[in-house]
């Protein structure tokens, strides 16, 4: 079977170059200049993270739509028991989890609690500031002090993300058994946007299918799409962009199913935009708010 070549310069395709001078153009960016960035990347064949800093010298960012946004909410164990202790220390931070960053600046998150044996605590005291990359996170630690699932659920404050002219609020949700109470794991918090977990997210095996329902104001939402990521550390790299932010779509009764191929933590983020609903944006102007309902479950490989 033949084998077609396509057209290339320092092993960037004709077609990528003339991409990439195009973005140039849009972006007001002298003839010059233009010129002297595609030989940059000619002689150093560089791939996405040479175009990323040779487009960054010129103020020019990647489409922030390539880059999800994750609010993270990560505990220090999913699984509370006589080996772990009873203390769980929770990291929040907004990042984009698979690529390692950038980190962004968080305001004081408006809610933090959780909810165990239907009762619902406030933690907002417990949020000590925690700078991730020189940008404002937070971390929390939590006493486990009886068997129950706790649920706990963080409502940031609205971010402004200028390059989509949109707010973007993120409830977001991560599930710990304490002690093998195994109950409660399906409660709902009430968020605005939420995933009802249809299998138990904790205790699980990497492979496993982690199923859920996406909901606004209690009801599903049919047809919603969920971005999942993997938070990276630092042992996998991206073939290409498409691999960095996995997406799927529920089905007419909200529904979704995604395998965890490998172990740590994973994203499910189902994304809602609220065009009826306006915020004011930093700069004055009402925008549309981009509500997301997020959870985290954490696959385990078996040994």
């Amino acid at each position: 079977m033949k084998t077609t070549r396509r057209a290339s310069v320092g092993g960037w395709r004709i077609s990528e170059i003339g991409g990439l001078a195009t973005i140039l153009k849009a972006s007001s960016v002298r003839s010059t200049d233009i010129q002297k960035t595609v030989i940059y990347i000619m002689i150093n064949k560089c791939r996405a993270t040479r175009l990323a800093l040779a487009l960054g010298c010129f103020g020019i960012a990647i489409p922030p739509e390539a880059r999800a946004h994750f609010q993270e909410l990560i505990p220090s164990t999913d699984v509370v028991d006589e080996q772990t202790g009873k203390t769980v220390t929770l990291d929040i931070v907004f990042t984009h989890p698979f690529e390692r960053g950038p980190t962004m600046a968080m305001a004081r998150p408006l809610h933090f609690g959780v909810l165990a044996n239907g009762k619902k605590q406030d933690l907002a005291a417990s949020l000590q500031e925690q700078p991730v990359d020189g940008k404002t996170a937070y971390r929390a630690r939590y006493e486990v002090s009886a068997p129950a699932d706790y649920v706990f659920f963080i409502e940031p404050a609205a971010y402004w993300e200028p390059a989509e002219k949109k707010m973007i609020v993120h409830y977001t949700k991560v599930v710990v058994d304490g002690f093998g109470a195994e109950e409660g794991w399906d409660a709902l918090v009430g968020l605005p946007v939420e995933i009802e977990p249809l299998a138990r997210p904790y205790g699980v095996w990497t492979g496993n299918v982690f199923r859920g329902v996406v909901r606004q104001n209690g009801k599903p939402v049919p047809y919603a799409e969920i971005e999942v990521e993997w938070k990276n550390d630092g042992s996998v790299s991206a073939p290409a962009a498409a691999f960095v932010t996995q997406v799927i779509k529920a089905d007419g009764q909200g529904v979704f199913a995604y395998a965890m191929p490998r172990a740590g933590w994973w994203g499910f983020a189902a994304l809602v935009l609220d065009e009826a609903t306006k915020m004011k944006a930093p700069t004055g102007e009402l925008v549309p708010v981009e509500r997301g309902g997020l959870m985290w479950v954490r696959a385990v490989d078996m040994q």
